[in-house]
């Protein structure tokens, strides 16, 4: 509503002004000493007519330069117009004649024809752009060329017809013709008729793009007004009617600007704020989930690593939550985990906060405190909450909470670890049929056997037990395989098949995920490159960069190196990069840049489970999106996790950036992704992840064949 208002006062002040402008314009001409003027006047209307031909070659470049792969008719219009109008500005400059000899450069008839023929096609272009039915419209970079071209030729037509002595007189002498007049008074006429069309419009669809253009054709209006009172070619009115439409010209790139930059960076802010609440909040209790709660927990984590304290993770259930949810129904229960969460979130004392995980499950972290013994306290005063009843739908319900703790840095070393220490010992309270646990585990027998892992993590490059295994890439329009990812395998001697969950995170802690992953790139390049020497199609592998490759130094070197050992064209390659990767924007950028100058294509795995930020994708050069499967698992039951995907897809469309989801494992969500114009996908539907031999024969001896 402010914005209505401050809309409407804009409209009202540049009517008000424009006519007080005009009148006081009217009363100081009748009054002033006309020599004065002259002296001044060619000054004057050469510095209005470049900054008339400046605004709107202004205009037209700015309108280009901005979403030109999202454009709509009327702004491909006004754009083509304002390249006339300004090429008509700048001929009427140029076009000035010293045709008394004894007098300064005043206007000529032909640069009264160019200034006259640029005010008919200004207000006959601004009516017809705002009565035809706006659309949007695509069309090839050649229209550039083609506006320019009908712009020139038009400039070049006028002055043909001059050397044929065929131009209209505009003067009689030093006096201004009837014909000069008339035309202006035409052009004013349409400028009227095209602020009425456009305050209609404006008042039904409450478009804050339109009052800046509504101002610009107002002033327009009045510069017809004083060039239909103009009497001489030394009038002062030619002065205050070309300043008028230098103001005009002003609020129209005003507006356009507004409609190319202003609303798509305020949709953009809107689209990843809501992206942003949906992707960090429980849909039932409007708490943040357990993706934000990771998040927060690693900054509580090195805080207090700083400050020395300890940080309490507990996890909350719902007991019987089953029972509550099979008699009242499932929108009842809602209501109660909404009153059971925003209870929790009532009662926190400075230092905590409540989380939502799903189901009936909640979290509650605290910090600033240095012994376990107060943690213990505080945890069974939030038991002691719900000794009274919850009021839902005028009905009470007592309820009682299992509680499992774990407290950083005793029962756990990341985010992912504590919660799930927190939640072990949740559980095991509910097989004890106790309200509170705390998390126990044998710590240094923990530490033996991540020590004994490390070292024969060490031993596993040189004995060759990692191997590759690749899950295509499939083309969701044709079925057809255009991709696959490599992905590494553990073989342990003893332990049988180590799972990467495992392994991944103690080699990136360790830094062997450096060696490791320039072994799993080589492999990967050498392996595909084979398949391309046996003849078969060639596809692109994907390989996922960790974060220590990602900033190592040499990694471009490494890159470029085992594609030459390999032989592997970089076009063949994708790097996958994770959104965390990406916080240190400058660096990032400066490392993908080096990157995609080779020729490898890079995207971003995961995405929407990091940083989650717009802002950093229109800069950095990558290809492809990847949309976790955290998001793609639920699509048809969770309208949050759909409104996720959808966003993302709609957004990678708009930067020019290839899609592919993750984790696709049925027929209906393969369908919902093939209409939100998902380019790519891959997952348990098509194949798991498979070896070599057997990617071979399954995929690649059949490639033409559609799979799934």
């Amino acid at each position: 509503m402010k914005v209505k208002m401050q809309d409407q006062s804009q409209i009202g002040w540049v009517a008000a002004g424009g006519l007080l402008f005009f009148l006081v314009s009217q009363w100081f001409r009748s009054s002033s000493n006309s020599d004065l003027i002259i002296s001044g006047y060619p000054v004057l209307t050469l510095l209005g007519g470049f900054a008339a031909t400046a605004a709107c070659i202004g205009i037209y470049n700015q309108s280009w330069l901005f979403q030109t792969q999202k454009l709509t008719l009327r702004r491909v219009l006004m754009t083509t117009l304002f390249l006339m109008v300004g090429l008509f500005e700048l001929v009427h400059i140029v076009s000035f004649a010293e045709e008394v000899p004894s007098k300064a450069m005043m206007e000529s008839n032909f640069s009264l024809m160019m200034t006259t023929m640029g005010s008919l096609i200004c207000s006959a272009g601004l009516l017809f752009i705002y009565t035809v039915q706006e659309k949007q419209v695509a069309l090839p970079r050649k229209f550039f060329l083609f506006s320019a071209t009908i712009g020139c030729f038009l400039i070049l037509y006028i002055l043909a017809i001059q050397e044929w002595s065929l131009m209209p007189k505009m003067l009689e002498g030093q006096k201004l013709g009837g014909l000069f007049n008339i035309m202006h008074g035409v052009a004013g006429l349409m400028y009227v008729v095209s602020t009425l069309i456009l305050y209609t419009e404006w008042r039904k669809s409450r478009d804050f793009n339109l009052p800046p253009i509504l101002c610009g054709i107002l002033c327009f209006l009045l510069g017809q007004g004083f060039f239909v009172l103009s009497e001489t070619v030394e009038d002062l009115n030619l002065l205050f009617g070309m300043l008028s439409n230098c103001m005009g010209y002003f609020f129209i790139q005003k507006g356009l600007y507004a409609s190319v930059v202003d609303t798509p960076f305020l949709q953009q802010q809107a689209a990843e704020a809501k992206m942003n609440y949906i992707a960090h909040h429980d849909d039932v209790t409007r708490l943040p989930n357990r993706r934000r709660l990771t998040q927060q927990l690693k900054v509580m984590m090195d805080e207090a690593v700083a400050e020395e304290k300890l940080v309490g993770v507990l996890v909350l259930n719902i007991n019987r939550f089953k029972t509550i949810n099979d008699s009242l129904g499932q929108q009842a229960a809602n209501r109660v985990l909404h009153q059971v969460g925003q209870r929790l979130r009532q009662s926190c004392l400075p230092g905590e906060e409540v989380f939502g995980l799903g189901r009936d499950e909640f979290a509650l972290t605290m910090t600033d405190f240095y012994a376990t013994d107060t943690a213990v306290c505080r945890t069974r005063s939030i038991l002691q909450l719900f000794e009274k009843p919850v009021m839902v739908d005028g009905n009470e319900y007592h309820l009682t909470l299992g509680i499992g703790m774990a407290i950083f840095p005793y029962d756990g070393k990341s985010p992912e670890e504590m919660i799930q220490n927190a939640d072990t010992a949740l559980h095991s309270a509910k097989e004890q049929g106790i309200e509170l646990n705390r998390y126990a585990h044998a710590m240094q027998m923990k530490a033996q056997e991540r020590l004994q892992l490390e070292n024969d993590l060490r031993k596993a490059l040189v004995r060759n037990q990692f191997y590759l295994v690749y899950q295509p890439q499939v083309n969701l329009q044709s079925g057809l395989v255009v991709g696959m990812e490599a992905l590494v395998r553990w073989q342990h001697p003893e332990r049988g098949s180590v799972s990467p969950a495992e392994f991944i995170p103690l080699a990136e802690e360790s830094g062997l995920i450096v060696p490791l992953g320039e072994w799993v790139l080589r492999e990967a390049c050498a392996q595909n490159k084979r398949w391309q020497d046996a003849g078969y199609r060639k596809l692109c592998v994907s390989v996922n960069l960790s974060m220590r490759q990602f900033r190592h130094s040499h990694l471009l070197d490494s890159i470029n190196s085992i594609l030459k050992e390999t032989g592997l064209e970089p076009a063949w390659l994708e790097l996958e990069i994770t959104e965390s990767m990406t916080f240190d924007k400058d660096r990032a950028f400066e490392q993908l840049q080096k990157i995609k100058e080779i020729g490898v294509h890079i995207s971003i795995d995961d995405f929407g489970t990091g940083y989650s930020s717009l802002h950093y994708l229109k800069d950095l050069p990558i290809d492809r999106l990847k949309i976790d499967r955290s998001f793609v698992n639920e699509i048809m039951e969770d309208s949050n996790n759909a409104a996720i995907v959808s966003t993302i897809t709609s957004m990678a469309h708009h930067l020019q950036l290839k899609v592919t989801a993750e984790g696709v494992e049925n027929e209906d969500q393969i369908l919902f992704l093939r209409n939100q114009h998902c380019h790519e996908a891959q997952g348990y539907f098509f194949s798991q992840p498979i070896e070599a031999a057997v990617f071979e024969k399954k995929f690649l001896r059949d490639i033409d064949m559609p799979v799934g």
